[in-house]
């Protein structure tokens, strides 16, 4: 058992003292009410955090003014009118024992989307619009840098009058401040363009204009990415004449990690940017910057623990990993290290939601969040007997909050271990939370004295089943098989055989048929883990189009960068002994040689025993995970939690 209290030890950031060295990452959560306050569900997210043991808390990235105001919804600092519930969100923040500090930013800048204000989006200087290169920014004036500096004074009030404990200026991720800061984005050749010194004078200003308000005693944090991470972006050579000067004001901590919106795998890193993605800033900023340190980037538990014992950083910043479990550090204080809940790194359910649904954020392996008071697990008054067939996340899931509930559980799974497909295909160096997460289950099952029958086939005729009060199948999925000439040959294996077993992949050259997002995770481990010349084949116009897109532009350059070639709009014709044929969206015709190919073209379903029980045991079945609706991790966690909390409707 790992010690973790070295991240128990209390902590100032200037005469503000946390109890701890775990932070509450700023997150966007897309929820506060359109006056600009907070709403009661945002009140209860934060508390379930502070309530979970977080030292302090930071909010999202919150706009000085609705007519700034881009993205998801955060709030904004233009009135009195928030004030009673940013008050409230404080207390019972405070009631925890953790601080908490709002974070402020005067705008996106150039990476807002054009037109949104029916004008020009402002920036440093003229230069093209992130989203659309094609449409221009324009230069800030004199009178709005000013104008904004007594903004940033009114917003700052606000956070005073509200009981924060610090406030942190949003200065990273290529949002304005950043613009101002960076050669890249800045061309002025007034007295805010040119040098460091100047370059850094809007930011500055900024500082200042806070101080004025809060007086020398309530700390202000600066969140800075120190390295770009793109060819032509900000590089450490560039970020250390800024930092000198920046630590010239009255800052007192620096909120320190790596990217822009060039580098949106940086913003909201997917697992296969791997764990603690961004503390290699952190070296740089130990040598360079003389104030309390702050450090995020997909940080877990023991990449924390070894953040904080090493001395690169003095606090850790926990974003999703929080979201996932806000009870961590209750449990490491608690000794239950395996009681935590792993993020998946997946950006499906929390980002993903903001962004592909404009909806407020939820998490693929928690589903209370976002609902934090009404989806609460409560002792039932009536315990039912309940079979859950099929131990895939969501019989897990269902299976854990049935127990919570106090309704005995038991679980049948056909095959050797839990997990269903998502644990086969876990194999690779960056699936290591969903190995975590189903270790997690198997912790949970044995604490709540979920009885799991491994090797154990339930048919309709079960005598089980008579018994049983409730039951909830996910009968699992097999692999489509379509038509192709070859595709059943001797030399062709499933993407999920493949996983199940390495070994059947026989020489160096692989093609895979199917760009899905199972397609590319598999091309991607065996050119990364394996070393194979891998080459994939996908029909659309777009290799896996069905991840997210953060993670769909992270792997295609992780691919690329390994050499993996991708073929889109290209048919698998016919599969033989010696590779593939293949028809390119201009009709020609190319023959891959292949040593082994392997079907990626999707899964689908197993529907003989789902059609069995209906027809059986309607009245009591709940059908869940992929029988109920192929998906993500996420959405089979979903429908057993929604199945098991039905169970005293």
């Amino acid at each position: 058992m790992k010690d973790y209290s070295p991240l128990f030890t209390p902590f100032k950031i200037g005469k503000m003292e946390i109890k701890n060295r775990i932070v509450l990452s700023p997150m966007g959560h897309n929820a506060s009410l359109p006056y600009g306050a907070k709403s009661d569900w945002e009140i209860d997210y934060f508390e379930e955090r502070a309530r979970g043991g977080a030292g302090m808390l930071i909010t999202g990235c919150t706009p000085l003014t609705e007519k700034i105001a881009q993205g998801s919804h955060e709030g904004t600092l233009e009135s009195d009118i928030p004030i009673p519930a940013y008050t409230d969100l404080v207390e019972r923040v405070h009631r925890w024992g953790a601080k908490i500090c709002l974070q402020m930013t005067p705008g996106t800048g150039r990476n807002g989307y054009p037109n949104s204000f029916g004008e020009p989006l402002i920036s440093s200087c003229e230069q093209p619009t992130f989203f659309v290169p094609e449409v221009k920014t324009r230069a800030m004036t004199h009178e709005e840098i000013k104008n904004l500096q007594e903004t940033f004074k009114f917003a700052a009030g606000v956070a005073r009058d509200a009981g924060f404990d610090a406030i942190e200026i949003h200065a990273h991720a290529g949002y304005l401040i950043d613009q101002f800061m960076s050669k890249v984005f800045n061309k002025r050749t007034d007295e805010y363009g040119g040098n460091a010194e100047n370059r850094t004078r809007f930011a500055r200003e900024i500082v200042e204009a806070v101080r004025s308000v809060v007086g020398p005693d309530m700390p202000i944090l600066f969140r800075i990415a120190l390295d770009h991470g793109w060819e032509g972006g900000r590089t450490f050579e560039e970020t250390a004449e800024l930092v000198e000067w920046l630590q010239k004001c009255s800052i007192d901590a620096f909120d320190v990690d790596a990217g822009s919106y060039e580098r949106l795998d940086y913003i909201f890193p997917p697992s296969y940017q791997g764990p603690a993605c961004m503390s290699y800033v952190c070296d740089f900023a130990r040598e360079h910057i003389s104030k309390p340190i702050l450090n995020g980037g997909t940080h877990d538990p023991d990449t924390a623990l070894e953040l904080i014992t090493s001395g690169k950083a003095d606090f850790a910043i926990m974003g999703r990993a929080l979201i996932a479990d806000p009870e961590i550090p209750k449990k490491l204080m608690e000794g239950r290290r395996e009681d935590v809940r792993p993020c998946l790194r997946c950006n499906e359910d929390c980002i993903g939601r903001i962004w592909n649904r404009r909806t407020k954020i939820s998490c693929s392996v928690n589903t209370r969040v976002g609902e934090e008071k009404a989806f609460v697990i409560e002792k039932t008054q009536n315990p039912k007997n309940v079979v859950i067939i099929g131990a895939g996340p969501a019989g897990l899931e269902a299976a854990r909050v049935a127990a919570l509930e106090g309704h005995k559980v038991t679980v049948y799974e056909k095959d050797g271990h839990i997990g269903g497909t998502a644990r086969v295909i876990a194999t690779s160096s960056f699936k290591n939370y969903i190995r975590a997460l189903f270790e997690y289950y198997e912790v949970q099952m044995k604490k709540l004295g979920v009885e799991v029958h491994l090797n154990t086939e339930i048919s309709a005729d079960d005598p089980v089943l008579e018994a049983a009060d409730a039951i909830f199948v996910s009968a699992g999925t097999v692999p489509v098989v379509p038509p192709i000439p070859g595709l059943d040959g001797a030399n062709v294996f499933t993407m999920y055989d493949v996983h199940k077993d390495h070994s059947l992949v026989k020489g160096d050259n692989i093609v895979i048929c199917g760009g899905g997002e199972s397609g590319c995770d598999g091309g991607y481990e065996l050119a990364l883990d394996y070393g194979k010349n891998v080459t994939i084949v996908e029909m659309y116009h777009q290799m896996a189009r069905d991840a997210m897109f953060i993670n769909r532009d992270c792997i295609v350059a992780k691919m690329t960068k390994l050499g993996v070639r991708l073929m889109t709009s290209t048919k698998v014709m016919s599969v033989d002994e010696g590779g593939v044929t293949v028809q390119k969206e201009d009709g020609t015709t190319e023959y891959l040689p292949a040593d082994t190919v392997i079907n990626a073209l999707g899964m689908k379903p197993r529907t003989e025993l789902v059609d069995a029980l209906k027809a059986k045991y309607f009245m009591k079945l709940t059908v869940i995970g992929d029988s109920a609706k192929m998906g993500k991790i996420g959405t089979a966690v979903r429908s057993g939690f929604f199945a098991a909390m039905a169970l005293d409707r």
